[in-house]
């Protein structure tokens, strides 16, 4: 089977490489991610693997030579790789190679091949298909695995036999995961229960190269594909096993409770409608965390979970710390989320105080929009009387805190007299008291005791300093 790759934007570049190739006694191959999309009629990708069954790295360079003499060619000669960058692409050059493995590590022994060889030891067979760009066949797709007809089916299955695989290279089950999520695939029968069977081997790879195929998954349309098998596998006890804590459903004196593992999927799902923010997502997933620790039968009530939001925020620092996840603002912002996720729920009645929107808007800041879109993902009720009548409260308490918003201005609150100017007015050198006067200012505006200006800010701090024994500067 040919592939036509005439009406390729890419085919110059072929070409030339075709040529660089043949001239130098070269063969060369396009391999993985882009010979799959290309067939499937994807967005092309902007990296394109190339295998030649001779030195990757002096393909690479007499490549670059030809393209432009000046150009730069990144060579990792640990790894028989070679990268250049041409306009929008990144182009990888590697040697064919077999590989070989030892119980205890996911870096193989290498070395060189044929082209089948490479083909061997590739993760899934639609991953495995390869273009020639050789001159004598030109564009013939490689394909020994019967790749294409797993494409056609929207299967993943491994070239070679699959726990052989997987426990080769561990990460694998993750990527088969990933694909299943991002390109809708069922994974292989064989080769899903090779995934069970060897997923206690996901503990040898790095957390970070895991949370990268995570994060896609999270990414993808609807993560609760991937999301879900990686609970069916046993990679999630493995990983995020916080998150197994939530799944099940205990009755006592005949009252139950939801199943928040489930129940958290489908706000994953929901919100990725709405947000391509993988943060805002991962709000979502660790919205109901603390509902595990904190789940209680009270006799005459039934289930509760109170304080679990808090908790579950104070939750995410360790989670991130340990799945090597970034803890700077992004950390922070998921936090903020999971702890904020049900006080607008608490908003929807008539007689919410200005006050209590007050406080919702400050701590929200400008993150407000995100946790509205984070409240409504959380309605999963089937009943759609239920839904649509959740939906209206929370667009009532949209247009309560937007009236309070626009005469009181708190979303992004700057008090209107500052630390300096405190200590001007009282000729105070930095202590406690610049603190207690400026929180104390804060709280009056939030209660709505004193506007949000100067002036009355201003007589507001006179008033509460003669309390703590302190008095305005004369000079």
């Amino acid at each position: 089977m040919f592939i036509n790759l005439n009406q390729n934007k890419n085919l110059k570049l072929f070409k030339i490489i075709s040529e660089v190739a043949a001239a130098n006694n070269q063969s060369v191959y396009i391999v993985g991610g882009f010979v799959r999309d290309l067939l499937m009629k994807r967005q092309a990708s902007t990296d394109i693997d190339f295998v030649t069954e001779q030195s990757g790295i002096e393909l690479a360079q007499n490549v670059g030579k030809e393209i432009d003499p000046t150009m730069k060619v990144s060579v990792f000669k640990t790894y028989g790789t070679a990268m250049i960058r041409y306009k929008d692409l990144e182009l990888e050059f590697v040697g064919a190679r077999k590989e070989s493995y030892t119980e205890d590590s996911r870096k193989p022994e290498v070395e060189g091949g044929t082209i089948e060889d490479d083909q061997k030891r590739r993760d899934f067979t639609v991953n495995a298909m390869a273009i020639s760009l050789n001159k004598d066949n030109f564009g013939e797709l490689i394909d020994p695995f019967n790749g294409i007809e797993d494409l056609e089916k929207g299967i993943l299955r491994t070239p070679l036999e699959p726990a052989q695989t997987y426990s080769d290279d561990p990460l694998r089950m993750m990527r088969a995961v990933r694909f299943a999520s991002t390109l809708n695939f069922k994974i292989e029968k064989n080769s899903l229960e090779a995934i069970r069977q060897e997923a206690e081997r996901i503990k040898i790879v790095s957390m970070e190269r895991i949370m990268v195929e995570f994060n896609k998954i999270m990414l993808s349309k609807k993560p609760s594909v991937g999301l879900q098998l990686m609970e069916e596998t046993g990679l999630m006890k493995l990983i995020i096993p916080e998150l197994i804590e939530l799944k099940g459903v205990e009755e006592v004196e005949g009252q139950t409770h939801k199943d928040n593992f489930y129940h958290t999927l489908e706000v994953v799902d929901n919100i990725s409608e709405n947000t391509d923010n993988l943060w805002l997502r991962w709000s979502a997933l660790l919205h109901d965390i603390g509902k595990a620790p904190t789940k209680k039968f009270v006799e005459g009530t039934g289930w509760t979970f109170h304080g679990h939001e808090f908790l579950g925020s104070k939750m995410v620092k360790n989670l991130f710390q340990k799945l090597k996840l970034p803890l700077g603002n992004d950390m922070k912002y998921v936090q903020k989320m999971v702890k904020l996720s049900s006080r607008p729920i608490a908003l929807i009645t008539d007689d919410a105080s200005d006050s209590a929107l007050r406080r919702l808007l400050f701590d929200a800041g400008e993150d407000m929009e995100d946790l509205f879109t984070l409240c409504k993902a959380d309605i999963t009720t089937k009943n759609s009387r239920k839904q649509e009548k959740f939906k209206k409260n929370f667009e009532y308490v949209a247009v309560k805190i937007k009236e309070v918003e626009e005469k009181d201005q708190v979303r992004n609150f700057q008090p209107p007299i500052s630390g300096e100017e405190i200590m001007t007015m009282f000729n105070l050198k930095p202590g406690r008291e610049i603190g207690i006067l400026k929180e104390k200012v804060k709280e009056a505006i939030l209660e709505g005791e004193i506007a949000n200006e100067q002036e009355e800010a201003r007589r507001f701090v006179i008033a509460e300093a003669e309390k703590l024994g302190l008095h305005l500067s004369i000079s």
